[in-house]
């Protein structure tokens, strides 16, 4: 790293925990590895380099699926800037991947979580909800993989919505296409983490974190490791009309994935008061005395967001 410093992150992949093979493609499993640990490496303000991949699989599995796989994580990683040096291979039971992804400041510093202070704003790059959306819609039946087609794969995808771009509206979302779910669940598949919007941040953003585990949950990590409390406005959260479509589909609210459906790979900020976060970042909320994270002002009644041994 010309830079001299090294941001790393390790994530691991896990056949029925993490994707089913029914559901994904090859090509879907290697975006999803790789993005969802790039993400980490721009959560702290660096920019995506290397990931190295240890792979373990049954020996039936066919090596056409391994190369399409290795070709999604390529793609992927051609999106952030980042290359593939290496890695193992094994044999197991199941599908497993562990990644590790490095990453470099560029002369920047690393932005952890324990920066945030009150009176700082929180914002969002990128979206929540929809990945929460297209697993749904996997779970009851109303969508396949095969709806998904292209959309965010690769360099060619494009997600639900842009960076700040869609906010709440007023829509019901009563309305609904086959186009609109299948981006939902790309979403869920194939997720694309807005990466140039970690190091934008990195200079003026006092804590920050990738959100995989569920927007209440994540942001609970910097309030916890910040020692303050985090305050969430619904109304500022961005969800398009395909999420909102698709909870009018299945009898559910909105609000409820954006706020503790994961997978999304959003990245979440805490910039100083009085600050404009910079473009493609949307202000939902902001940083008070206190602990933990409220919605609209008040706690929930219960957590939420994805639990490992839950």
């Amino acid at each position: 790293m010309p830079d001299g410093r090294v941001v790393a992150t390790t994530d691991l992949l896990v056949e029925d925990q993490h994707f089913r093979l029914d559901w994904s493609a090859a090509a879907d499993v290697g975006v999803k590895a790789a993005a969802q640990n790039l993400a980490d490496v721009a959560a702290m303000g660096a920019e995506p380099r290397t990931l190295l991949v240890g792979l373990a699989c049954p020996a039936g599995l066919a090596v056409s699926w391994v190369l399409q796989m290795i070709g999604g994580m390529a793609a992927e990683c051609r999106r952030a800037g980042a290359s593939i040096a290496g890695g193992d291979v094994t044999a197991a039971p199941c599908v497993m991947l562990a990644i590790t992804a490095l990453g470099e400041l560029a002369g920047g510093r690393p932005v952890t979580r324990a920066g945030a202070r009150p009176g700082d704003v929180v914002a969002l790059a990128g979206q929540v909800g929809a990945s929460a959306a297209g697993l749904a819609l996997l779970r009851a039946g109303k969508a396949t993989r095969a709806d998904a087609g292209e959309y965010g794969a690769g360099e060619s995808g494009a997600s639900e919505c842009g960076a700040g771009e869609c906010g709440a509206g007023e829509s019901d979302g009563s309305e609904y296409s086959a186009s609109d779910l299948g981006r939902l669940v790309a979403a869920h598949l194939r997720p694309q983490p807005p990466y140039p919007a970690g190091p934008a941040a990195a200079a003026s953003a006092t804590a920050m974190i990738d959100v995989s585990d569920g927007l209440l949950q994540d942001l609970g990590h910097i309030a916890a490791a910040s020692g303050v409390a985090i305050d969430v406005a619904t109304a500022a959260l961005p969800c398009g009309e395909p999420t909102r479509a698709a909870a009018s589909l299945l009898g559910v609210a909105w609000q409820d994935w954006a706020l503790t459906g994961g997978e999304d790979h959003a990245l979440a900020a805490t910039f100083p008061a009085g600050s404009a976060p910079p473009d493609g970042w949307r202000v939902i909320g902001n940083v008070r005395e206190g602990d933990g994270v409220l919605v609209d002002g008040e706690r929930r009644a219960a957590g939420g967001g994805w639990e490992h041994f839950r």
